[in-house]
């Protein structure tokens, strides 16, 4: 091994001596049939393959150049071009072929002895390239390297495209090297001027070299200043950012108590609402069991006013329903900012505004349900009366007749207002809907900044803890209104009971005169409007647009006329109609008029 290493190494003396000194005699660029170029390629792959490891496979045994060259493009990004055109290079299919074709772009490019170098200085991925004593891991290589360095005086223009890489021969032709002593012989004038010369080129070239590793080491220190300055400055903007959260944490925390203590206020305000409400239905129980023997005319008012009284209490449980979806919510939200917090109290102040409109109300009611009772008084005398002559109870039936249609009218007039009164409750809930989105897409933008944080959050986690516990309170007392409104839904089966056993008894008497005054209302209706066929109509009467498969025929059931989907939208209850049925804009706005001129 080291017998070939030193004719290989003494090979490539020859060879780039004589390239360099032909070179310079002749004063231009070499082309790739020049033969002492062809001979350095040559000896160049022989020492390439000097010790190279031999690679199995199921085909056969390889043994190629290509895989350790391969390595330079991760050593010098610079030779990722070389790499790339090489391996794109048409008609080239072996690795072999391929290495040809990177030496020959490597020498046009000058930087042949660069890349060998950065090859030799990393041994230990050699290794699993070449055996132990091959040249490439010797000193020789480095021998080698140096003198490919005096290469770069050479100017080469080579084809690669056009040249079969693959099937070359590579054989070294030794009489190039093999001269006449008479030929041989130079004045001693010109080998010294040639020596200068060589010496003269090298020196460049390592100065060249040394020049560009200091600008690159220079451009090191500038990044590594540059990066030292930008961890300086996140250093002092964690640090800052760190300390507002402690501040915003510290914030929180205080108001996360008082919304506790004003929570709290709220539910013993709602449990004394809900005595003086368990109170009052006693009170009207007792009078409803005084009226039930005396007097049937008084069951429809009583009726209403139960009505109304389930109303609230449904009201109520809504409102205490969205108090429990802003607890969960606070329940997650307890690591947000103070916007969350603003808007929040915000939603508590409407709860607040409604829950008093919500006491007005029942304490109307109680004045009411008191009038009332005075009334059922003044109608046990009448009915002491009444035992007395039988001719007065007639009249006073009659009366009771007149009595009842005006208290179908304000049962009327009272669905109406209940119902302006839902729809405002419905802006209400779409305000409050529009309120969340906007919300939940500030909470967006906030989570996105927060996952930046999460690392510097870790320490403060053992803060929430305490926090966890005060939600804990807030859900015992959460199970308690659940308790309450058990109790509230066990009162109002009660109710509905006692309540059914009533219609039971009432329905007899009240079923016959409600049948006649429907058939009078309907016969009514009829004769004031005509039903439309379908074939008569093409059009829609009130847009004036025509019907086809996709824009359908539909009757107003108020006055018979034919409207397409969007103009017969509305739906009302009519009186010859127990359900709320189909009617077009017209007799939707005249009936709503009709309904507030008569209220």
């Amino acid at each position: 091994m080291a017998v070939e290493r030193s004719n290989l190494l003494s090979m490539m003396k020859l060879s780039v001596k004589v390239l360099i000194q032909s070179s310079l005699s002749l004063n231009r660029t070499l082309d790739s049939e020049y033969p002492p170029l062809q001979q350095f390629f040559v000896v160049l792959e022989h020492c390439l393959k000097h010790g190279l490891k031999v690679k199995k496979s199921f085909i056969g045994q390889n043994k190629s150049i290509w895989a350790p060259l391969e390595l330079v493009e991760k050593l010098c990004p610079e030779s990722s071009d070389i790499a790339t055109s090489a391996r794109d290079i048409p008609g080239i299919k072996t690795g072999l072929g391929r290495a040809r074709a990177w030496l020959h772009l490597a020498l046009m490019q000058k930087k042949l002895a660069d890349y060998m170098k950065a090859l030799i200085d990393r041994r230990d991925l050699l290794g699993e390239f070449y055996d132990p004593g091959a040249l490439m891991i010797e000193e020789e290589g480095t021998v080698i390297v140096g003198m490919l360095v005096g290469l770069n005086v050479i100017d080469a223009n080579l084809c690669v495209k056009g040249e079969d890489l693959d099937s070359q021969v590579g054989v070294i032709d030794f009489s190039l090297y093999l001269k006449d002593p008479q030929s041989s012989e130079m004045p001693k004038e010109d080998v010294n001027m040639t020596a200068i010369l060589d010496q003269k080129h090298y020196i460049e070239e390592l100065n060249r070299h040394l020049s560009c590793t200091v600008t690159d080491l220079q451009a090191k220190m500038d990044s590594l200043e540059k990066t030292n300055c930008k961890l300086i400055e996140e250093l002092t903007a964690a640090t800052d950012r760190i300390n507002v959260l402690r501040e915003e944490q510290e914030q929180l925390r205080q108001e996360n108590a008082t919304i506790i203590q004003t929570s709290q206020r709220k539910e013993e305000a709602t449990l004394q609402d809900s005595q003086v409400e368990l109170e009052t239905y006693r009170q009207t129980r007792q009078g409803l069991d005084e009226m039930y023997s005396v007097v049937w005319n008084q069951y429809k008012e009583e009726k209403r006013i139960r009505q109304e009284l389930q109303k609230e209490l449904e009201l109520q449980l809504n409102l205490k329903q969205e108090m429990e979806v802003a607890m969960k919510l606070l329940e997650k939200d307890t690591h947000e900012k103070q916007d969350t917090l603003v808007a929040l109290r915000q939603q508590l102040d409407q709860v607040k505004s409604l829950n008093l409109q919500m006491f007005n109300k029942a304490q109307e009611a109680d004045g009411i349900i008191q009038k009332k009772d005075e009334e059922v008084g003044q109608l046990e005398q009448k009915i002491s009366h009444m035992e007395s002559a039988m001719k007065e109870l007639e009249q006073r039936l009659l009366n009771s007749e007149r009595t009842r249609e005006k208290s179908d009218q304000n049962e009327r007039d009272l669905r109406s207002e209940l119902q302006a009164k839902v729809d405002t409750l419905q802006k209400q809930l779409s305000d409050l809907d529009t309120l969340r989105v906007g919300l939940e897409s500030d909470l967006r933008g906030e989570k996105d900044q927060r996952q930046k944080l999460q690392k510097e959050l870790q320490r403060e986690r053992d803060n929430s803890a305490e926090l966890r516990t005060q939600l804990q309170q807030l859900q015992g007392l959460q199970r308690e209104l659940a308790d309450l409104q058990k109790e509230k839904s066990q009162l109002q089966q009660l109710c509905e009971e006692q309540e059914q056993a009533l219609q039971e008894m009432g329905l007899h008497l009240s079923q016959s005169k409600l049948k006649m005054e429907d058939f009078k209302e309907v016969n009514k209706a009829l004769k004031g409007h005509a039903w439309l066929k379908d074939d008569e109509a093409t059009q829609c009467k009130q847009c004036q647009k025509e019907f086809s498969i996709s824009r359908r025929k539909h009757h107003c059931r108020n006055c018979g006329d034919i409207y397409c989907n969007s103009c017969s939208s509305n739906e009302l209850a009519l009186p010859s109609y127990p359900r709320p049925v189909r009617v077009c804009d017209i007799c939707h706005s005249l009936l709503l008029q009709r309904s507030s001129s008569s209220s």
